[in-house]
């Protein structure tokens, strides 16, 4: 992990729980001075309290690592304004309908802001009856290929999985899909608009 819970999140998640110093160090087994001590930055709490620490405060531990806000409220969210996460070591592709702190092979992955297509990364849309058939001209090597292709809706994603020395292409179902995603394993993520670029077979 390259970061690690701060004195002033322990702080800010305590007082929105309205628990003084000395409950929240009675309800971990250490002294309200160790508590002090976190929130005064003079000192941080043990890896082995973490999990006590986050159940107490009602969050999860990687919550509690991030520093980030947490709310815990159902909002309104829009499928087309969703964020894409992929862990570089195993390649997991996490799809999130809005902000969110996730972790993977003990990483806190960022949110991956998708490019425009560019020569190298050209995503090819036609159209055959109901279906959008996507291609990328990409090499598809062992060690430089098209991961994944993604169509994104209001509604929802349509995902299809690629592999090294496979083929870069997919269908999609065309109903309401807005925009066309390819992740290059090493450049990153590419986007169309299908309703802009598709080909009519």
């Amino acid at each position: 992990m390259d970061r690690y819970v701060t004195g002033a999140v322990i702080r800010k998640l305590r007082e929105s729980k309205k628990m003084t110093q000395e409950e929240l160090a009675e309800k971990i087994f250490v002294s309200s001075k160790a508590v002090s001590k976190w929130e005064t930055g003079q000192g941080f709490p043990d890896i082995s309290l973490l999990e006590p620490l986050a159940k107490v405060l009602d969050i999860s531990v990687i919550e509690l690592l991030s520093g980030e806000d947490v709310k815990n409220q159902n909002r309104a969210f829009n499928m087309m304004k969703g964020k894409i996460y992929v862990c570089p070591v195993c390649g997991n592709v996490i799809r999130a309908t809005g902000e969110a702190v996730i972790s993977c092979c003990g990483i806190i992955l960022p949110s991956i802001e998708a490019e425009t297509a560019d020569q190298d990364h050209l995503i090819c849309i036609s159209v055959a009856e109901d279906e959008y058939y996507v291609s990328v001209d990409h090499p598809m090597t062992k060690d430089h290929y098209i991961s994944f292709l993604t169509a994104v809706s209001d509604q929802g994603m349509q995902f299809v999985k690629l592999y090294p020395e496979g083929n870069a292409d997919a269908r999609f179902k065309m109903n309401r899909v807005k925009q066309i995603y390819a992740y290059c394993n090493r450049h990153g993520l590419f986007t169309v608009s299908p309703l802009k670029t598709a080909i009519k077979k």
